[in-house]
């Protein structure tokens, strides 16, 4: 008997894919730039290294920088391309199998707890805003959404009946619970470099 064929997804969600994973990887390339030139001229000055809170250069020389023994941008420079290939594949019609959307989701959620802890670390540990990295954060939060969203809508991840009514809510209001969801986030750097902000008003 053969298998279904997986339901072509909309172009929305292909749209969303290439354009996330189109601007996480230039905003990874620009931080392994920086990365790399600092390397060999540590006098370097990056151009995100703005002010004593803004900036990209001490959040790279750290640890945090290099979780897995090397810079946390390869993986980016990697995922995000793998992200964008695959956007443009449903942009021109492929129809990606189910273990590949799970697959995808599996990715996205890993690297939204990644990028949670790295807020922490940055926030809390480091005291520094690195802008690159906030463009990366910025873009996996909403491709772990909406990939997450998409697979729940198609039946790839199961949801119980009692479940149903606040799914459908969900799908509703999604895009009011990302902007909560970025709020969230923004109020956190808010307050935790008021003394910076209010220096510039």
């Amino acid at each position: 008997m053969r298998q279904p064929r997986p339901a072509r997804p909309g172009r929305r969600m292909g749209w969303l894919l290439t354009l996330t994973g189109l601007i996480g990887w230039l905003a990874s390339f620009q931080l392994t730039v920086d990365d790399w030139r600092l390397l060999k001229d540590p006098t370097y000055q990056p151009p995100c290294n703005i002010s004593p809170v803004i900036s990209c250069g001490s959040v790279m020389a750290g640890p945090e920088g290099s979780v897995f023994g090397f810079p946390n941008m390869l993986l980016g420079l990697g995922a995000f391309a793998a992200v964008a290939v695959l956007g443009l594949a449903v942009l021109t019609g492929a129809r990606l199998h189910r273990a590949l959307w799970l697959t995808l989701n599996a990715g996205t959620a890993a690297g939204v707890l990644f990028v949670h802890w790295l807020i922490y670390q940055s926030l809390f540990s480091l005291g520094r805003l690195c802008p690159y990295c906030a463009v990366v954060w910025t873009v996996t939060i909403a491709l772990f959404w909406y990939v997450t969203l998409r697979n729940l809508r198609h039946g790839l991840i199961p949801v119980p009946a009692t479940g149903r009514s606040r799914l459908a809510l969900v799908l509703e209001t999604h895009w009011m619970l990302l902007a909560a969801w970025y709020g969230v986030i923004a109020v956190l750097v808010l307050t935790r470099f008021w003394p910076y902000w209010s220096s510039l008003l």
